[in-house]
């Protein structure tokens, strides 16, 4: 299997902790594919309409695009344990952790955009907007971390996990820990996790 691949994607992350917790990360090939909101990457295109990672070509030929669609099929095909449970109750639960989690990590994306553009190019509703966003979702991680922590690992815990490592990535001066001491220890905690260890967002030099 194929992975158009970066080391900067949180979503991109979010699928190689997926293999590599199904042991199927030993079957994909990962490929460096830069693409940006300005530019059109014609080798992405060409297996993704949309143009954007992750997208993944799998053994028949065809190709996944969507991190969460991605996943499900790795999940499908795990050789390890089951991330996305199959019983409703269960599966609802991990979707809606992961809904939390994915939905902060857009929103850092877009504040993360916004904030890159020029001074006079900023809009300031949006920055408060996206500000007043993050902080209300990692608010409602820290008031709800002790339950994700009693669950067994799954989805749910890879959306959060990445979500929080994308904002230690990208937002140093947010300071999302000094005010959130369970979310920040559970954050240090599964990031010990091999999976998360290996796959630790970076710029390239």
């Amino acid at each position: 299997m194929k992975l158009h691949w970066s080391t900067r994607s949180p979503y991109v992350r979010k699928v190689m902790i997926s293999a590599i917790e199904t042991g199927l990360d030993g079957s994909i090939e990962p490929t460096l594919s830069i693409v940006s909101q300005t530019a059109v990457n014609p080798d992405v295109l060409r297996d993704n309409p949309l143009g954007k990672i992750p997208a993944l070509v799998a053994d028949d030929g065809r190709c996944l695009y969507d991190s969460l669609v991605i996943c499900e099929y790795l999940d499908h095909h795990s050789r390890k344990a089951r991330l996305i449970p199959q019983d409703f109750p269960e599966r609802l639960e991990a979707m809606r952790w992961h809904a939390l989690g994915n939905g902060l990590t857009d929103i850092l994306i877009l504040w993360n955009n916004e904030r890159r553009r020029g001074p006079a190019l900023q809009s300031e509703p949006h920055l408060a907007a996206f500000r007043a966003k993050s902080e209300a979702a990692l608010d409602a991680l820290e008031a709800g971390v002790d339950v994700l922590a009693q669950r067994s690992f799954d989805i749910g815990h890879i959306g959060v996990g990445v979500a929080l490592g994308h904002a230690d990535f990208r937002f140093g001066d947010l300071a999302w820990r000094a005010t959130r001491p369970r979310l920040s220890r559970w954050a240090d905690e599964i990031g010990e996790r091999e999976s998360f260890r290996r796959t630790v967002q970076f710029d390239p030099q």
